[in-house]
């Protein structure tokens, strides 16, 4: 494949922007897009490819390259990549064959792996054996997986209209709402996401709602709603019909969800922001249902927020976990006796998962509830995702 300097630079800025301004890969790809507004599908990408695939293996390319220039870490990664590189000054003092003996020399897991020392230690520390195929499972590219919503069409039906826009998809066993594509493409540019037949959502990510067991007319709370997307499918699930509050401390992020509800034709989602524990306290009893999807660490999603492994800290780490206690002592409140509750997160840590519901089992706050049901998902097992649900019932 042939390099160009203006897609390469895209990059390299990029990476500076990642690395030396802290900023999110998402963002940053977002920005550089609109900074370059010529680009075509094939531009836009490769950078989007080349710069995710680069802070994915960030460490293991820092340790190869023979500096530390973001056009070195590129061409150290377009070498391992198996590609020539062209005969271009920023390029200069990389060759294949020395590359490819220093990376045979390394032996430490979490350097091959391109993960930081003390993550590499927890992951094995709380899942033993299975870490190791756990980190090599989410290491890899993760698949486009879409959402049918069923409140507009059929899962066959839109498999026809994709294809007739030339993106080919297949049907996974397990999860009835969902399509996998065959190859990445940008689905978001299609009439079809216009119209609202689908959202993008990992088939793990898709296994919560269904748990929650929803019914048309109930009253539900999405306690930690966010841009909506678990709302959404909730609503579908509901048929449109009954309460869906959709809940979150960050009121920025609830306005997605109202422009994201209008294209899927849901008109049951009422967002209200949590400003204080007062907003909680008075809509005590008030739910059938109760999700809560709490802040994790995103341990479950590196395949496609691989940046998140630079940006955690073992003290933010410690911090997520205590805003997760937080909301278990005093969110179940709102939900009526009788009714179900699910706390879920996508992480693959016990620490943030069975033993958090198991703490609060046998907390003041969680006296009257019960464990009904509980999943772990692993992205080596599941080939998605990884993610945590529990079930709870409200005696």
């Amino acid at each position: 494949m042939k390099l160009f300097p203006n897609t390469v630079s895209g990059v390299v800025s990029a990476l500076n922007d990642i690395f030396e301004g802290k900023y999110y890969t998402d963002k940053v790809i977002e920005r550089t897009f609109k900074s370059n507004p010529k680009w075509g599908a094939r531009d836009r990408a490769f950078v989007a490819e080349s710069v995710y695939e680069i802070v994915r293996w960030w460490r293991l390319i820092r340790e190869l390259s023979p500096s530390g220039d973001h056009y070195h870490l590129f061409g150290t990664y377009w070498l391992l990549q198996g590609n020539h590189l062209p005969d271009w000054e920023e390029f200069q003092g990389l060759e294949r064959t020395t590359l490819m003996e220093r990376h045979r020399r390394i032996q430490e897991r979490a350097v091959l792996e391109s993960i930081p020392d003390w993550l590499d230690e927890m992951g094995e520390g709380l899942l033993g054996e299975k870490w190791e195929k756990e980190l090599a499972s989410l290491n890899q590219q993760a698949d486009v997986v879409l959402r049918v919503n069923t409140l507009k069409t059929s899962r066959d039906i839109l498999k026809q209209k994709l294809e007739e826009q030339g993106i080919q998809s297949v049907i996974p066993e397990g999860y009835p709402e969902a399509l996998v594509l065959r190859e990445r493409k940008n689905v978001f540019r299609t009439p079809l996401f216009k119209e609202g037949l689908f959202e993008v959502q990992d088939a793990s990510s898709q296994l919560v709602a269904a748990f929650l067991d929803p019914q048309p007319g109930m009253r539900v709370i999405d306690a930690c709603a966010g841009a909506g997307g678990k709302a959404l499918h909730l609503a579908a699930m509901m048929q449109n019909k009954g309460k869906i509050l959709a809940m979150d401390v960050e009121s920025w992020k609830l306005k997605n969800t109202k422009l994201r509800a209008r294209r899927a034709g849901v008109s049951i989602i009422e967002t209200r922001p949590i400003e204080n524990n007062k907003i909680i306290k008075r809509l005590k009893d008030s739910a059938d249902r109760l999700l809560l999807d709490v802040p994790c660490s995103g341990l479950g999603v590196l395949r496609r927020n691989p940046d998140a492994k630079w940006k955690l800290q073992p003290e933010t780490l410690h911090k997520v976990q205590e805003i997760q206690k937080e909301i278990l002592q005093q969110y179940p409140l709102m939900l009526k006796p009788g009714g179900i509750m699910v706390y879920a997160t996508c992480s693959i840590l016990p620490t943030e998962n069975e033993r958090q519901v198991a703490a609060f089992l046998k907390s003041t706050a969680g006296k009257d509830f019960s464990l009904l049901e509980e999943k772990k998902v692993l992205s080596h097992e599941s080939g998605y995702d990884g993610f945590y649900i529990a079930k709870m019932i409200k005696k």
